[in-house]
C-alpha cells in the first residue's frame, strides 16, 4: 500500500501556498519542538568528546541555533552554523549568539578554513533526495574537514519502514500557540517508492482566521548498509551507527547511555571518520 494521502473534501477552505511554517517563522519551531534540556545538543557534543573530536565544529542545516548556541556556551566549542533558511539564520543569531551564521546550500557552500568535525542533526542530511545531492554533500564535506575529522548525524532509518507502516497514511494532530493564536497541523507521511523518498503533507490552520497554509517537504531513506557504502566511497569510516538511544528516541539518550546494537528503530544515529590521506581505499 502507497499511503498517499487523501485530498480534503471539497468543501475545505484552499489552502495558501507556503514555502514551510515553521521554517519561516523560527519561534514557533521552537515552540513545536522543545527542547529544554538540550539533549540534542548534549548528545552531539558527547559524541564529539567520545570520538576525540577537535574544538572546531561545523552544524549543517543549523536550524534556530538552538543546537550550535548551546555548543558553543556550554561545551566551549567553536561553532559555526550554516542553513538555507535566512530567517532561521536571523533568529539563530538573534536568541543563539555566539557561533558564525551563515545562510547556504549544504551541497554547494564554501567556508573559510577547516573543521574537526561535522553535525548534521535531525535528519537534515536526509533533505539530499538524490544520489547526486548526497555526492554533492559528501564532497563539501570532504573539503571542510580536516584529515580525520568526524561526521556526526542522526536522521530517520530508512530501515525502518520495512514492513511497518504505523506511521503513514493516518492523519497526525498538533497545535503551538504563540502571540495569543494558535495553529494545528494535520500531517500525513507517505513513502515515494520510486523515488525512496519519505514525502509530509502538512496542513496549518489558525484560530484567528487566516487561510490555511499547505506545506510538503520530504526526506531521503537510506538504510544503514546503504549509508556505509556512501560514506566508504566518500573516503570515512564508519565508527558507530545505531537506532538508539539518541535524541529523540523513547526513552531517550541521557549521559552515559551506551547505544543499543540494532539499527531497526525509527531513528538511525552515526559517527564517521574521514580517512587519513594515505589509508583511503584499503
Amino acid at each position: 500500500m502507497n499511503h498517499r494521502p487523501l485530498a480534503d473534501t471539497p468543501a475545505a477552505a484552499p489552502a495558501t501556498a507556503h514555502r514551510n511554517l515553521l521554517t519561516d517563522r523560527p519561534e514557533l519551531y521552537e515552540l513545536r519542538f522543545p527542547d529544554p534540556g538540550f539533549t540534542a545538543a548534549r548528545w552531539a557534543g558527547a559524541m564529539l568528546r567520545e570520538h576525540g573530536a577537535g574544538p572546531e565544529v561545523l552544524d549543517l542545516g543549523c536550524g534556530t541555533g538552538r543546537d550550535a548556541g548551546w555548543l558553543h556556551r556550554a561545551a566551549g566549542l567553536t561553532v559555526t552554523g550554516l542553513d538555507s533558511s535566512p530567517a532561521m539564520i536571523a533568529h539563530a543569531r538573534a536568541h543563539h549568539p555566539g557561533p558564525a551564521y551563515h545562510v547556504g546550500d549544504m551541497r554547494d557552500f564554501t567556508l573559510p578554513g577547516r573543521f574537526d568535525a561535522v553535525l548534521c542533526l535531525d535528519s537534515a542530511l536526509l533533505y539530499c533526495h538524490t544520489n547526486a545531492d548526497l555526492d554533492a554533500l559528501f564532497g563539501r564535506l570532504r573539503h571542510h574537514l580536516r584529515p580525520g575529522g568526524l561526521l556526526v548525524a542522526e536522521m530517520r532509518n530508512g530501515a525502518f519502514f520495512l514492513g511497518r507502516t504505523e506511521l503513514l497514511g493516518t492523519p497526525r494532530f498538533d497545535s503551538v500557540t504563540h502571540d495569543g493564536v494558535t495553529h494545528t497541523s494535520r500531517t500525513v507521511l507517505w513513502i515515494d517508492h520510486a523515488a525512496q523518498l519519505l514525502r509530509r503533507t502538512r496542513r496549518w490552520t489558525g484560530d484567528d482566521g487566516a487561510p490555511p497554509i499547505e506545506q510538503h517537504s520530504a526526506w531521503r531513506l537510506l538504510f544503514p548498509q546503504e549509508l556505509r557504502h556512501l560514506l566508504a566511497v566518500h573516503g570515512f569510516t564508519v565508527l558507530a551507527l545505531h537506532d538508539r538511544p539518541g535524541p529523540r528516541t523513547e526513552p531517550p539518550w541521557t549521559d552515559g547511555d551506551r547505544p543499543a546494537d540494532t539499527a531497526d528503530g525509527d531513528r538511525l544515529h552515526l559517527v564517521a571518520r574521514l580517512d587519513l590521506p594515505g589509508r583511503r581505499g584499503r
